[in-house]
C-alpha cells in the first residue's frame, strides 16, 4: 500500500473513492484500489452513473435486456445503478467485515427530487435498501429541512444512512439531532443499534468556491473558510458524541455518526491540490475523494499528524473575520444548499437523458 496513503489511514481518516463505474468493477480496478491505495469505501451520485454509461461498454448486455423487457428510463436507472452498488459493496465485503461495519460502505443516492419530500425520500430509502440487499449499503439522503424528518425515519427502520448535502453548522446539529432522534426510535423497534451507521457528509470545498468570489483576488482571506468551516463542524461532533444523550445510546451499542468530509478535489487550481485532505486529518473521519485527488496525495501528500483539534479558535476568528467583510456565512450556506439541490436535479435528468439515449441506441 502506497505509504502516504497509509498514514492518512493511521491517522484514523477512512479513505473512501468518490467515484464508481461497471468498467472498475469488472476489471478489478476498485479491488485493486482496495488493495493498494487503502479504499475503503464507495461514494455515488448522479453524475458518476452517467458519466461511467455514456464512457463504457460494459453496460450494453443490461441496456438491451431493459429495452427488450420494455423497461421506462426511471426504472432503467434504478436496476443499472443499483446493480453497480450491489455489486461494489460485494467487492468491499471483506472490508465491511474485519472493520466490524464501520467501513466497506457504498452510497447510493435517493432521487433528488426527493429532496424537498420527507415522505417520498423515506420510501425511495428503503426500496433501495432492500433492492441493494447488502449490509454494507448507504442511503444517501440530502440534509435538507425535508431530508432531516426522513434521516430519522430511515435510521429508526435500522437503515444505515449517508447524509449529504451539509454546508452549516447550524443544519449538522440538526443532522445530528435527526441521528440521535432516528436511534431512539430503532431501540424501541426493537433493532440492533450496533448495526446502524451513518455518516454527515459535511461540504468542503463549495465553501471556498462560494466564498472566495466574494472576497476577490489576492484577498488575506481566499482559501480559509471552508476548512475553518469543518474544523468547527469536528468539534460540534465531538460535543454531540461525548453528550450524556449519545452515551446512553452507545451503552446500548449505538455507533457515532462520522463526520465525511466530501467535495475535497481542489477546484482553485492556485491551492495545492491535496489542501482539502492535509488540513482536515483527524481520527473517526471519513475522507471521499474523486481519483486525481487520491493520487495526488499518494503522490505527494503530507500527514502532519492532527490538524484539526486545537483550530477551533482560530476556525471561529476566520468566520468572524469574513462577517467584518460584510460577507454573511447564513446567505453562504443558504445559496449553497439551494444550488447543491439544485445541481442534484441537473444530474439525476443527466443520467436520466443518459440512460435515454442508452436504450434507444440498443
Amino acid at each position: 500500500m502506497n505509504d502516504r496513503l497509509q498514514a492518512l489511514s493511521d491517522a484514523g481518516v477512512s479513505i473512501w473513492l468518490d467515484d464508481l463505474s461497471r468498467e472498475r468493477i469488472v476489471t478489478g480496478g476498485l479491488a485493486e484500489l482496495v488493495e493498494t491505495s487503502g479504499v475503503v469505501g464507495v461514494t455515488t451520485n448522479p453524475t458518476i452513473f452517467a458519466s461511467a454509461l455514456s464512457d463504457g461498454e460494459q453496460y450494453a448486455d443490461q441496456v438491451a435486456e431493459l429495452k427488450q423487457a420494455g423497461a421506462s428510463v426511471d426504472d432503467a436507472v434504478f436496476e443499472i445503478t443499483t446493480t453497480d452498488v450491489q455489486s461494489a459493496c460485494d467487492v468491499l465485503r471483506d472490508v465491511y467485515d474485519t472493520t466490524n461495519g464501520q467501513d466497506g460502505r457504498v452510497s447510493i443516492e435517493v432521487d433528488p427530487g426527493a429532496a424537498r419530500d420527507t415522505e417520498y425520500t423515506i420510501e425511495l430509502a428503503e426500496k433501495l435498501w432492500k433492492r441493494v440487499d447488502r449490509p454494507n449499503l448507504f442511503i444517501k439522503i440530502p440534509a435538507t429541512e425535508a431530508g432531516l424528518p426522513a434521516i430519522t425515519a430511515t435510521i429508526a427502520k435500522g437503515i444505515s444512512v449517508n447524509v449529504t448535502l451539509i454546508f452549516s453548522l447550524e443544519r449538522y446539529r440538526g443532522v445530528m439531532d435527526a441521528y440521535l432522534a432516528g436511534l431512539e426510535q430503532a431501540t424501541e423497534n426493537g433493532h440492533d443499534l450496533s448495526g446502524i451507521r451513518s455518516v454527515a457528509s459535511f461540504f468542503v470545498s463549495r465553501v471556498d468556491t462560494e466564498i472566495d468570489k466574494r472576497l476577490g483576488d489576492d484577498h488575506p482571506l481566499r482559501g480559509k473558510a471552508a476548512i475553518a468551516n469543518a474544523r468547527l463542524a469536528y468539534e460540534q461532533y465531538e460535543k454531540v458524541a461525548g453528550s450524556p444523550r449519545f452515551q446512553d445510546l452507545a451503552a446500548k451499542g449505538a455507533n457515532t455518526q462520522r463526520p465525511l468530509w466530501a467535495s475535497t478535489g481542489v477546484k482553485d487550481p492556485t491551492y495545492p491540490d491535496t489542501m482539502y485532505v492535509t488540513e482536515l486529518v483527524v481520527a473517526d473521519t471519513v475522507n471521499t475523494m474523486p481519483e486525481k485527488t487520491m493520487d495526488a496525495f499518494a503522490d505527494h501528500g503530507e500527514v502532519r499528524g492532527d490538524t484539526v483539534h486545537g483550530t477551533y479558535d482560530d476556525a471561529r476568528d476566520v468566520i468572524a473575520a469574513l462577517e467584518r467583510e460584510g460577507i454573511s456565512y447564513d446567505d453562504v450556506v443558504d445559496v449553497l444548499e439551494t444550488e447543491g439541490v439544485d445541481k442534484f436535479d441537473t444530474s439525476w435528468a443527466e443520467l436520466l437523458d443518459t440512460v435515454s439515449n442508452e436504450l434507444d441506441k440498443a
